[in-house]
């Protein structure tokens, strides 16, 4: 199961660089995540300030 990133997403970058797949890249508004490459790690969403990385249902 991958991660998404919600509405919640300031776009502040602090999950991006935590990627070890490089799944995640700037959009806009917010930050996506890419299915395809996401391992379910959840580093992303231990980073996020606002909760907007969660999993993907």
């Amino acid at each position: 199961m991958a991660f998404e990133i919600t509405d919640e997403c300031i776009a502040c970058g602090v999950c991006e660089p935590e990627c070890p797949t490089q799944a995640i890249s700037t959009g806009d508004p917010k930050y996506i995540i890419d299915p395809e490459k996401c391992n379910d790690c959840g580093n992303c969403a231990g980073v996020c300030p606002t909760g907007a990385c969660v999993p993907k249902l």
